[in-house]
């Protein structure tokens, strides 16, 4: 018996890692997973049986096992549901009966499991884990200020709709428009709705929580949150090589919903001056309406600065027939996807009109970038409060009282940003966030010590 024990000691620790299927999800953990290797514990991302088909890794930088599970609907995913809610519920019906089997297939291999990391979005892992006797830790992708707002809502003490303002521990006092919208405009998607405040339905029995933020970044919030939970902050999950630079080529998340339009980028920004460039891009699944898309497209036009604007192809047909027509060689590049970190790094950019997506908040602060913040629903209207009055690295574009972002609002709020004078403050902080967020990740940093310490317990060394 005790010689097991020790084989067991000396054995390297296995952590399935299972993050919800879709691309900003996924990310986030590939890089958890990442850094786990590099400190001798052995990774398997657990994915869905359509994303392991139709969107394997596209380059070298990955090398972590890759294992599907059916989430019921392996040839078409989630887009192939009637509904969000028709989707949640098969992909917790059969993913859990799916998860299970893997589970018994590698055991059966001979393969220990030491952990599984799981997205909290999908907190059903956690009792599939718990069948197996096998520890669980929650991983949340989005802000920890979002997340702290979720659940105070789960636990009743706010209410939907919110009143005029709201107040949690370790934010400031929001105004009720400015929570996420799933709180302050909770019945158009029932199905998210009870997903994201179902996040907490069974955290008291996961061993850890992990957080895709840093200490410096939201402090009051992570020390609240870590008198209730194990929690382990490990963030910002960008690819090292632009943060620390521990991690030789890991120059790329690894996999990729979508075919980046790459060498184009490249060639045209190389040819911009310096910070001359907005970069315009609203993620991998916002859906602009055709109104919303037109007052962007002439508002960049007619604005005398350089645009890079991602437009999806499922949403290139909003976009105005003149605009296309018109628009003005070398000054204005539209493409279906690109390479966001790559853009974001390079020297012609100066400023990054975003949807707020926590990845793109995550990859602007790493990057240095200042923004205009433009978000459309989930949790991007409180990630653009956060980067504009706590943070302080760019400023909110309000709509009007038809939900539109009108072109000359828009301008404004670039040319506060790329004027030298009035964005001077923003891309200061954004300079001073982009170190703190290196010094996290870095040797003896706040999420390297999170996540030495995550280590150290899985092979019973502390």
């Amino acid at each position: 018996m005790a010689d097991q024990q020790r084989n067991k000691i000396n054995k390297s620790p296995h952590v399935l890692l299972f993050p919800y299927p879709a691309q900003g999800h996924i990310n986030p953990i590939i890089q958890f997973a990442k850094r786990l290797l590099s400190k001798g514990v052995k990774t398997t991302l657990v994915t869905t049986i359509y994303i392991f088909n139709t969107n394997l890794p596209h380059n070298n930088t990955i090398s972590i096992n890759i294992q599907p599970i059916s989430d019921g609907f392996d040839e078409g995913g989630y887009t192939s549901a009637d509904s969000s809610e028709s989707y949640l519920k098969t992909f917790k019906e059969v993913g859990s009966k799916s998860l299970a089997d893997l589970i018994k297939k590698l055991q059966s291999e001979g393969d220990t499991i030491d952990a599984i990391v799981y997205d909290s979005f999908v907190t059903w892992a956690l009792d599939v884990a718990m069948e197996f006797g096998i520890d669980g830790g929650a991983f949340f992708t989005q802000a920890c200020g979002v997340n702290n707002i979720y659940y105070h809502v789960y636990k009743g003490l706010i209410s939907l709709p919110p009143g005029p303002t709201v107040s949690v521990p370790g934010l400031p006092r929001l105004e009720w428009w400015e929570t996420p919208s799933f709180v302050h405009n909770c019945g158009p998607y029932p199905g998210w709705s009870e997903t994201v405040f179902g996040q907490f339905s069974n955290i008291g029995h996961a061993r850890w929580v992990f957080t895709n933020s840093f200490y410096q970044l939201e402090k009051e919030v992570i020390e609240w949150m870590g008198k209730m939970w194990k929690l382990k902050v490990i963030g910002p999950t960008l690819p090292s090589m632009y943060l620390d630079k521990r991690l030789e080529n890991d120059t790329d998340y690894g996999l990729s919903l979508f075919n980046a339009n790459h060498d184009e980028c490249m060639n045209w920004l190389n040819n911009k001056p310096k910070k001359s460039v907005v970069y315009v891009s609203f993620g991998s699944a916002v859906k602009l309406g055709s109104e919303q898309m037109e007052e962007i497209a002439w508002g960049l036009n007619d604005k005398d600065v350089n645009f890079l604007w991602v437009v999806r192809d499922k949403e290139k047909e909003k976009l105005p027939k003149d605009f296309v027509d018109r628009k003005i060689t070398g000054k204005g590049l539209v493409v279906a996807w690109c390479r966001q970190l790559e853009v974001l790094s390079h020297e012609s950019v100066g400023c990054f009109v975003t949807h707020c997506g926590f990845n793109s908040t995550l990859e602007a602060i790493g990057l240095g970038v200042p923004v205009v913040a433009m978000p459309q629903w989930t949790d991007q209207t409180t990630t653009a409060k956060f980067l504009d009055d706590i943070w302080g690295v760019g400023v909110r574009v309000k709509a009007d009282e038809t939900g539109i972002v009108r072109r000359d609002n828009l301008l404004s709020c670039v040319k506060k940003i790329m004027d030298r004078e009035s964005g001077e403050v923003a891309r200061m902080n954004a300079a001073k966030w982009r170190e703190l967020a290196r010094v996290a990740v870095d040797i003896g940093g706040s999420s390297d010590n999170d996540i030495n310490e995550f280590v150290c317990e899985l092979k019973h060394e502390c």
